[in-house]
This record gives structure tokens, C-alpha cells and sequence, in this order.
């Protein structure tokens, strides 16, 4: 694998794609070690590759065949309309949450045309930040005041590097360490009109859990007790204290967690409770309205 600088992109892509029996992901490892796009790379496919990019790719290409996730080895992921660094101090970012966000933003264009002020929004247990980002970035150009919250400091680094990369204004991202809403100035009750969270949502001994993620995901994202809900029942326990009226909780959820979680929020006093589904029309989407 590694190059003697007389092979070409277009004989090292051949060659990763036979060591990976995968066209896409070898595809993918050969623009990033190349340190090209795209179409930047179908134009280099003729050109010769420098040790050192394919020394990276050799290194890139055993870490893969040993089981690590390619997020992890790429240390990058696309999340909507972000490029983001992820590694595993966090959640690899997935297509579900991507619907999660669709529906806070939703309801906060909604919210827009009525609220002549600053949207505030809080992205509890961000992890690589991604979906308080998200938010900031496909809203109005500082139309929000977006917290990031996370009780792993790991993860917020990798939320602020994130963040770094952005170019959002300053001050509209505000990045706190704190179990949920702890990490969250007092002062700021009552006046949230968005709550967001993609929680640890996987019971502790549910043995359904694929390898590749058990072995290689921050186990503290991943778990919440014995059936999965723990996390869910305090932030549904607090969430009101924190939202302004009319604002709205947004939780992922598992996806045989809808009709528990709905009796959780109206449990707790929420109208407006919603279950949405996934791409696989599974239950995935608990959405509520402080009224």
C-alpha cells in the first residue's frame, strides 16, 4: 500500500478498493489522504502519490480492516450541510438525528415569524456539537443564542473545535460543562423556545447492540440504565422548568420507546406530545410544547 512515488492515485484506488472489497469507503479514504474533493481527485487519478499520503492511507486502510468505524478513521463525518470532526470522544453522527434537527428547525422558523428577538435554544449532551450547530448554522445569520451543553469535557473539545471551524458569530454559541441542565446559568429559566437532545438511549444490557458500536462508542452517550430511559426521564423532569411558554422539547428516542416516552411528557404536564418515525418508519422523534 504505501507508495514508492511512481504509483498513481488512479493504481493506489484499485488496489485500496480490492483490500476493502468496498468501492465507496476506499474511495472515500483515497480523497482524504490525498487531502483532495471529489472532483479534485478524478482530476489527480494520473498523478503520483507522496509517501507520506501513502503511508496515511496504508494507515487509514488497517485500522478499517481491524474493525474501526470509518468516521472514526477519517476522523470527519458530513452531518447535513457541516463537515464535522468527530473521534471517538464522541457519537458518530447518523441520518436519524439529521430528521431530529429537521424538526426543531421546523418549529423554530415557525417561531421566528413570531418572536421579534433571539431565538434560545439549548443542545443538551452535544457531544461533537452537531446538532446545536446544525441549528446555528441553517437559521438566520444571528437570529439564535444556541447552548452546548456536555458532562464530558472530552466531548466538548471536540464540540469547540467545531465550532472553531464554523465561522459563526461570536457569542452566538455558547459552550458549557455540566450534567443537562446544570451546565446552564440559573438566570436563564423559563426562557428557552427549544430544548434538543439526542440522549443515551440503550439499556444497559441490550445485547441487540451491534459490535463495531459497543466496542468503538463512548459508552457514557450510549447507555441509560436498565431500560434505556433514564436519561429521557430527567430531562423531561426538568425541561419545564427551563422552557419559556410555548416552547418545545425535541428528543431522539429509541425505537421501541415512543408510547413510554409520550407517557413521560404527559406525565409531566406537555401538550402537544408527538411521536415521529425514521427513514424506516420507526419510532424515533418525541416531540412537546410547554404551554
Amino acid at each position: 500500500m504505501n507508495s514508492d512515488e511512481t504509483t498513481t492515485w488512479g493504481e493506489l484506488l484499485l488496489r485500496t478498493v480490492a483490500d476493502l472489497n468496498n468501492q465507496q469507503e476506499a474511495r472515500w479514504l483515497c480523497e482524504h489522504a490525498s487531502g483532495l474533493d471529489a472532483h479534485e481527485f478524478d482530476s489527480g487519478l494520473s498523478e503520483l502519490v507522496s509517501e507520506r499520503c501513502g503511508i496515511a492511507l496504508h494507515e487509514m486502510v488497517r485500522r478499517r480492516l481491524a474493525g474501526e468505524p470509518l468516521q472514526y478513521v477519517m476522523k470527519r463525518w458530513a452531518f447535513r450541510h457541516l463537515d464535522v470532526l468527530v473521534d471517538p470522544r464522541v457519537l458518530i453522527p447518523r441520518a436519524e438525528t439529521e430528521l431530529v434537527v429537521q424538526t426543531a428547525l421546523d418549529l423554530m422558523r415557525d417561531a421566528q415569524q413570531k418572536i421579534d428577538r433571539k431565538l434560545r435554544i439549548a443542545d443538551l449532551g452535544t457531544g461533537s456539537g452537531v446538532i446545536g450547530l446544525a441549528i446555528a448554522s441553517e437559521l438566520r445569520l444571528a437570529s439564535t443564542e444556541v447552548w452546548l451543553t456536555d458532562i464530558s469535557n472530552d466531548a466538548l473539545d471536540v464540540a469547540r473545535a467545531n465550532l472553531a471551524g464554523l465561522g459563526l458569530v461570536d457569542g452566538d454559541v455558547h459552550i458549557a460543562q455540566g450534567n443537562w441542565f446544570s451546565a446552564i446559568p440559573k438566570e436563564l429559566e423559563n426562557s428557552f423556545d427549544l430544548i434538543i437532545s439526542n440522549p443515551p438511549y440503550i439499556a444497559v444490557y441490550d445485547a441487540s447492540v451491534e459490535p463495531i458500536v459497543r466496542d468503538y462508542e463512548p459508552h457514557l452517550a450510549l447507555y441509560a440504565g436498565s431500560d434505556g430511559l433514564d436519561a429521557h426521564r430527567e430531562i423531561i423532569s426538568q425541561a419545564s422548568d427551563w422552557l419559556a411558554t410555548g416552547g418545545w422539547l425535541v428528543l431522539e428516542i429509541g425505537h421501541d420507546q415512543g408510547a413510554s416516552v409520550r407517557e413521560l411528557l404527559n406525565q409531566n404536564g406537555f401538550g402537544s406530545v408527538e411521536i415521529r418515525q425514521d427513514y424506516s418508519q420507526r419510532d424515533r422523534i418525541a416531540l412537546a410544547r410547554k404551554h
